[in-house]
């Protein structure tokens, strides 16, 4: 089953996307009340970047930082995603297999991979998550089959 299993049949679509040209405040808001950790960044319907929650955190001014509170603000909302976001993004294709799409998940360290058609057009997104529901999905059909 798993090995014809192709990255259309789990990936999520549709995908909440950002402009590189918006707030990163914005952008975080936005993640925060999806409740995702991985925001693709598309300018004319192709994919140019990915933000992440790690993105948004490196991209803060540091705790220990002398800053006032409405400094930090200030600098906080005149900071854009284009300024965050991974430029070199991995991606997968609808048709890919599963597996090999999780297998480069696990070996790159990365936990989600944009979905792009043959234009480079975002699509769909494959996150640890919908692996997860993979798994569980599984895992019943097993259950009751027994």
């Amino acid at each position: 089953m798993l090995n014809s299993t192709l990255v259309r049949e789990w990936m999520t679509t549709p995908v909440i996307t950002v402009a590189p040209e918006s707030p990163i405040r914005a952008a975080y808001n936005l993640m925060k009340d999806t409740g995702i950790r991985h925001l693709p960044v598309v300018e004319q319907e192709e994919l140019v970047g990915i933000l992440s929650i790690g993105d948004i955190r490196e991209a803060s001014p540091s705790d220990a930082t002398t800053l006032s509170v409405w400094e930090m603000n200030y600098l906080w909302d005149k900071l854009t995603v284009d300024r965050a976001m991974t430029t070199k993004v991995l991606t997968v294709g609808p048709d890919d297999l599963l597996l090999d799409a999780v297998r480069l998940m696990l070996e790159q360290k990365i936990s989600s991979l944009p979905v792009v058609d043959h234009n480079k057009h975002l699509i769909g997104i494959l996150t640890e998550s919908d692996v997860f529901r993979l798994v569980i999905h599984e895992a019943e059909r097993v259950k009751t089959a027994l």
